[in-house]
């Protein structure tokens, strides 16, 4: 399963609005620097979709605000 995510990263609040099954728009705390960012949005997607972290993968996007997700069942 894949997920789209679009990130803003070093907002003053954490937010995590679902577009579609398959989008979300999440606002992080952590700066984009060191894959902090990227860490806590895998924490978030993995709360939201009640996953383990494990089995979240970034497939493209790791530098850009929008980033492709993989699920591995």
């Amino acid at each position: 399963m894949y997920i789209k995510v679009r990130v803003k990263t070093g907002q003053r609040k954490e937010s995590v609005e679902r577009v579609s099954p398959v989008s979300f728009k999440i606002s992080v705390k952590e700066k984009p620097e060191k894959n902090l960012a990227n860490q806590r949005v895998l924490q978030i997607v993995a709360e939201c979709l009640r996953v383990p972290i494990k089995k979240i993968k970034i497939i493209s996007g790791h530098h850009s605000p929008s980033k492709l997700l993989s699920i591995i069942d």
